[in-house]
């Protein structure tokens, strides 16, 4: 054997496990892709109805806000109803009110005023000789004397 045919057989054999470690990555990257296909496969069919749910869900969202806003509507409506009647009972019943207490004001104050204007009574005094007897003693004695 010549060193060019042992050259050649070594090439050779280089080039056949080249070839093989090839097939071996071609083959495990065929098995990938088939396990990549079914999960993709799988992953589609679960993704289907999921998102049928989700747009349902959506529908469904939509609805419930749609009847908010048509609830919050009302509310406003109602609190400006509610406003301008309370305005309206104001004005309508507010004055009035107003110059009833202001009547009744004056006519406390104005009583109270005459009974100022009227003298007080001087008390009546005891007098014993030598001495005053108190107040409360002096009433209890004058009523002794009455009944």
């Amino acid at each position: 054997m010549s060193g060019g045919e042992v050259a050649g057989i070594l090439v050779a054999v280089f080039w056949a496990i080249l070839v093989s470690f090839l097939a071996v990555a071609l083959a495990r990257l065929a098995q990938t892709l088939k396990a990549t296909t079914k999960l993709v496969a799988e992953v589609t069919d679960q993704a289907v109805p999921l998102l049928a749910d989700a747009s349902a869900a959506v529908r469904s969202a939509q609805t419930q806000i749609d009847r908010v806003d048509a609830i919050a509507s009302d509310v406003q409506e109602v609190t400006s109803n509610a406003s301008a009647l309370s305005t309206t009972v104001a004005s309508t019943f507010g004055g009035p009110l107003v110059k009833v207490a202001a009547f009744g004001y004056g006519v406390r104050r104005a009583l109270s005023r005459r009974d100022e204007d009227v003298p007080p009574k001087s008390p009546r005094r005891t007098v014993i000789v030598g001495r005053t007897v108190p107040a409360a003693r002096r009433r209890r004695a004058t009523r002794g004397k009455r009944d």
